[in-house]
């Protein structure tokens, strides 16, 4: 493993960054992540027979109807939260310049280093997933490892660590990058962004 010095192309990673685009690609993929599987029961799924409380007129207390409306204790709820799907659209120009941005601005505060490969040998070992981080000199910063594409040893080496990620070109998205301190970048992950980036 070898850090390398390499240029950057400026279209990738000297992007003028905006908070706003950054803020709005983060929020369209926290939707877009929720589950959305909330429910509470309305006054007609409520486990209450129908019948009328009290008759209408002549006792003195207000009219009510059936046991399970809202403004009874252990009544149905007005209004309540259902399963519903938070997703919503967002231009593929916004996500692709979001990411742009997000990369450029690691680059921008020197915390993006780039190796030549990682090698964690042919078993899962997170003691030397650590050694790696120590030799780089980021230990214990968080850390996200993009790599060209899914690699297990590498991924279960550092799966331990709570504050690494490790994600393919392919899973690359602008919250993670924000999330970390540093970004731990392969020569050949470098290649892929930029493939993923400029068309």
């Amino acid at each position: 493993m070898k850090v390398l010095d390499a240029e950057l192309k400026p279209e990738v990673f000297n992007v003028e960054v905006k908070k706003h685009v950054l803020w709005e690609v983060v929020k369209w993929q926290l939707a877009s992540r929720r589950q959305g599987s909330h429910s509470t029961k309305t006054r007609g799924e409520v486990s209450y027979s129908g019948r009328k409380l009290l008759p209408q007129k002549g006792t003195g207390n207000a009219r009510h109807g059936d046991r399970g409306a809202n403004i009874f204790v252990g009544g149905g709820v007005a209004h309540g939260p259902k399963p519903r799907d938070y997703y919503y659209p967002l231009p593929k120009k916004v996500r692709r310049l979001g990411l742009k941005m997000a990369l450029s601005l690691k680059a921008k505060e020197n915390n993006l280093l780039l190796v030549d490969s990682l090698d964690l040998g042919e078993v899962p070992k997170t003691k030397r997933a650590v050694e790696v981080l120590k030799t780089l000199g980021i230990y214990p910063q968080k850390v996200l490892v993009v790599l060209p594409q899914k690699e297990e040893v590498i991924y279960k080496s550092f799966r331990n660590l709570p504050y690494v990620r490790v994600l393919p070109v392919e899973g690359l998205n602008v919250y993670d990058i924000l999330w970390a301190d540093k970004l731990l970048i392969t020569s050949q992950a470098l290649e892929k962004i930029y493939e993923r980036l400029s068309s």
